[in-house]
């Protein structure tokens, strides 16, 4: 319904509902149409009687607010009239206070960012205006979309042939069952597995046979939508079973999935890492700031982009990747699947405003002249085989936050009816951006126009992400430029990566009519006969502002003004096998940007410490030219061949020698470490690296008060990779040192070799544990876990007359257990326990995650306790164990990683749902912690290892 206010504005202006659309008159290259004058001066009605709070709220939340997209034939905006739409809210800062009153308001939290202010939520769109009405709200936009740089065989339009969430659920669980069997069984299946064509194709098999590198040392990172099969792949022997993935950030898809598998094709030894980049465009900084600073991964890449993010200038995200960069971290980033213009596949145009002369509407305003001196075209047309469900930008060169040029876009039918529009308000302190989309089935003769609604002239870069710019059937000329290629991979130190097939051909035709896709090399590697993808995105990229908005060329925001960034750098494979269903095979430069990461591990296996100035060189001048002689702007300096980029750096083996668990032995033959003690302490250091380890000795120290170690140090001599050698110490623990307070010890282990030295540090606990379990019960009501919402649930637990712990064992309770997600009986009832990451933190703030996306879309938690000596993982259940019952190692280790600290005090566990469609409450769980108690005065060896001491070396 057309509120009372928006009908009062249209009839004092004279805006009434426009013919319908077979009425319309027809528009002409350089006009609009009668239709199109009355529909967008209606809208701009909007816009011109906007109130202060009105000017917050992105502009087709507005006019849906207000009811006028009702009156206006033919416009689909996107944003129903009732129900609820997913917002960022951007925040002068994100305040208790703030989240308390968007829930008050219906809002469900859907991510949250301390650092940039960002909410992320849906809301009711009735609400929209309260919550634009608060001072601490400094704008509510539709929520920023995302894409990864995959390229479908079969394009996925309006939902079709899209996977449940329960259907996902059960085939990631058959799937998993299946792995794990075969494991079991020990099958010649179950030993077999898929290896990237990239792996031949860029002669990585042949550098680590040649270099001796394997990728020791390195930790690669991988951010995409979600890792939903991490569990199957790792099962498969695809992955290896350590990859951190932090925690409330596994996403929802694959493709990280698939990712995480090239990079360990290419780099074996490499550790992995893993982070959504899908909760928000906030999160997504976040994640990579977090993958470096909390994770410390040497390379990270990523497959996506963000609408909004800034072609002119270094957004948030750019800058997250600018952070890391700074701090020596490799960055790779898709370059895109846009397309360019030298395969003619773009929908990119970008240059400086034209003034066509043609006003709109009845208010100030002309719209932009693509044909520029050529003429008089008001509109850029959309080919109609490429037109369905596009996301359509419009960014100008005005500074991030501090546009005062307000443009505004709109997407017209070939009857001249406006079909979609962005109109928001730019007057100073804005962002110079506008966004639509295509309708979700497309239409034939659709088109672009771009409107200067107030201000100067501005450089423009319009684009259509996967669609393409085609002249029409009635007579518009299509106006394509490059440099597509947007966003953080453009970042100044990030590695824009451009695609080439490594084997088959990308099995459709981009449109109909189009030229046959090129195939790869596979069985044999790239060469300077190698084809780009046609799909793969261009550059170069002009940018106007330094990341603070500071201008580059003060005055000239112009085509002739900024920094030119020669984006791609190089290009890698795409088209290859993983094991990951969906993805073989695996297009796109999402599927390069990894290929390259991998190749840069193995340079930093073989030469650490390498600076990336060195990395980035060898990359761009050993790349194998392709397509136009030298460099150019859809495959940069070329295709890159490892075993050419460590021959230019050089590469040797190198050996990582490592300090492990030690065992511990009292001299009195107790079983436990006692104050007063003295003990045998057992130490083993094994060479996880590709070189031999000469030289190797460690120092062993301990900051604990009182505590003496003898020898100070001892030589381990050589040690091979894959070996260990142990040597023995004498500890001694004053008598004052009190129960349940570890000796710390600390080993350097040093060696010849770039990774010398390498440190750890072991507690060693003190004092006899009790065998006896105190029990601590949450004895509250039930507690509801939000659906999809950082904010989670949390239940305390308080803990007295324990002192300090020495086992910690965690369960969820419950009385009689079923599979009915409304159960009131269980410990925890969810319908999807797959969605749902639980967190027991201690007295002391430390934090062990219990359990994380385990399950599927089983049912409940009952009677099942968390306990760091089970034999079986939570992480390998599937739906058919619910509802779970029994003993299961959790994610981390709890006594590891809480015990040895006070355990009296108010211990807290929480449940974080973090995908959308379930909910549940939890009810009953408990902890249960065994103490100290005196020491015997004798008993057996604890934790004796069968070693024989021959000599100061000697191997396990």
């Amino acid at each position: 319904m057309l509120t009372a206010g928006a009908a009062a504005l249209l009839a004092a202006l004279g805006l009434v509902s426009p013919p319908a659309a077979g009425a319309a008159t027809t528009s002409t290259p350089d006009a609009f149409s009668a239709t199109a004058q009355q529909q967008i001066a209606a809208l701009q009605a909007v816009k011109a009687g906007r109130t202060a709070t009105e000017s917050k709220v992105d502009s087709k939340l507005l006019v849906a607010e207000k009811g006028v997209a009702k009156q206006l034939n033919a416009l689909q905006s996107g944003v129903a009239a009732g129900g609820t739409v997913v917002v960022d809210i951007r925040a002068s800062k994100v305040s208790p206070d703030l989240i308390a009153g968007l829930t008050k308001a219906g809002a469900g939290i859907r991510a949250v960012s301390d650092r940039y202010g960002s909410v992320r939520a849906e809301v009711p769109l009735s609400a929209v205006s309260a919550i634009a009405a608060r001072s601490d709200v400094k704008r509510v936009e539709q929520a920023d979309q995302a894409m990864t740089a995959r390229e479908l065989a079969t394009p996925v339009t309006s939902g079709k042939g899209t996977e449940t969430k329960q259907q996902k659920a059960d085939r990631i669980a058959g799937e998993l069952q299946k792995a794990v069997s075969a494991k079991s069984q020990r099958s010649a299946a179950a030993a077999a597995t898929l290896t990237s064509e990239g792996d031949r194709a860029h002669n990585a098999d042949i550098a680590r046979q040649q270099f001796g590198v394997t990728g020791v040392g390195v930790k690669a990172c991988a951010l995409s939508d979600g890792v939903d099969s991490l569990a199957a792949s790792q099962a498969k022997g695809e992955l290896p079973p350590n990859v951190d993935v932090i925690a409330g950030q596994e996403g929802d898809g694959d493709e990280g999935t698939a990712m995480l598998e090239i990079i360990h094709d290419l780099a074996p030894n490499a550790a992995l890492g893993f982070a959504s980049a899908f909760n928000s465009d906030a999160s997504f900084a976040d994640n990579i700031r977090k993958l470096r600073f909390e994770s410390h991964c040497d390379v990270i890449v990523d497959d996506v982009i963000y609408f909004k993010e800034s072609p002119f200038q270094d957004w948030i995200i750019a800058q997250a990747v600018n952070d890391v960069t700074a701090d020596g971290a490799l960055y790779f980033s898709s370059a895109g699947n846009e397309g360019n213009v030298a395969d003619g596949t773009a929908g990119h145009w970008e240059g400086d405003f034209v003034d066509s002369g043609k006003s709109v509407g009845k208010f100030a305003g002309t719209a932009h002249n693509f044909a520029g001196a050529a003429g008089n075209q008001i509109y850029e047309p959309i080919s109609t085989a490429s037109s369905a469900n596009v996301p359509v930008t419009l960014h100008w060169s005005d500074p991030i936050g501090a546009s005062a040029n307000d443009y505004d876009l709109y997407l017209l039918n070939a009857a001249g009816a406006v079909v979609s529009f962005s109109q928001n308000v730019q007057d100073g302190t804005q962002d110079p951006y506008e966004i639509l989309a295509t309708p979700a089935f497309g239409g034939a003769g659709l088109r672009l126009a771009v409107v200067k609604f107030s201000g100067a002239a501005r450089y423009l870069s319009l684009s259509a992400l996967r669609g393409r710019f085609s002249d029409s059937a009635d007579g518009l000329k299509a106006y394509n430029t490059p440099g597509v290629t947007v966003g953080h991979s453009a970042a100044r130190d990030a590695f824009s990566v451009a695609a080439t097939p490594a084997a088959q051909a990308f099995g459709r035709l981009l449109e109909p009519g189009d030229p046959a896709n090129p195939a790869g090399p596979y069985p044999g590697s790239f060469s300077g006969a190698s084809k780009a993808e046609r799909f793969t995105s261009d550059g170069p990229r002009r940018v106007f502002y330094e990341a603070d908005g500071t201008p580059i060329t003060p005055g000239n925001v112009s085509s002739t003004g900024g920094e030119v960034r020669t984006k791609p750098e190089i290009t890698a494979a795409d088209g290859v096998k993983t094991s990951v269903t969906g993805f073989n095979p695996f297009f796109g430069t999402s599927a390069a940007a990894p290929h390259a990461a991998a190749i840069a591990a193995l340079v930093l296996s073989g030469n650490p410490g390498l600076p990336p100035s060195e990395v980035r060189e060898a990359l761009i001048n050993t790349a194998v030219d392709i397509e136009k002689p030298g460099p150019d702007n859809f495959t940069g300096a070329g295709v890159i061949l490892a075993d050419k980029v460590l021959a230019y750096t050089g590469a040797s083996p190198q050996p990582l020698a490592v300090a492990k668990q030690p065992t511990v032995t009292p001299a009195d033959g107790g079983s436990s470490l006692d104050p007063g003690d003295t003990a045998k302490v057992t130490l083993p250091v094994t060479n996880d690296g590709d070189g031999t380890a000469v030289s190797t000795s460690v120092v062993l120290t301990s900051p604990t008060p009182g505590v003496t170690v003898a020898p100070r140090s001892k030589s381990y001599g050589t040690i091979s990779p894959g070996q260990t050698g142990v040597n023995d110490f004498t500890i001694t623990v004053p008598a004052s040192q009190q129960l349940g307070v570890p000796v710390v010890l600390n080993a350097r282990v040093t060696f010849a070799g770039a990774h010398s030295p390498t440190t750890a540090s072991f507690s060693l606990p003190v004092g006899t544990p009790s065998p006896v379990a105190q029990d601590f019960a949450y004895a509250g009501a039930p507690v509801a876990i939000p659906d999809n919402s950082p904010v989670g649930a949390s239940v305390t637990i308080p803990v007295t007359g324990v002192g300090r712990a020495s086992k910690v064992t965690f369960s969820v309770d419950g009385t009689t257990c079923s599979t009915d997600p409304n159960s009131t009986t269980v410990g925890l009832n969810h319908s999807y326990v797959g969605d749902l990451v639980g967190t027991l933190t201690s007295p002391s703030g430390a934090k062990a995650t219990v359990f994380q996306r385990n399950g599927g879309s089983g049912d409940n938690l009952c009677q099942v306790v968390f306990a760091d000596n089970a034999a079986t993982a939570f992480s390998t259940v599937t739906s058919a164990n619910a509802p779970f019952t029994g003993s299961y190692r959790p994610t981390q280790s709890l006594t590891g990683g809480l015990a040895g600290a006070a355990a009296d005090g108010t211990w807290t566990f929480s449940a974080v749902d973090v995908a959308g469609g379930d909910v549940g409450s939890i009810r009953a769980v408990a902890l249960h912690i065994n103490g100290f108690v005196q020491p015997p005065a004798a008993g057996a060896p604890s934790n004796v290892r069968g070693y024989t001491n021959n000599g100061p070396v000697h191997p396990l």
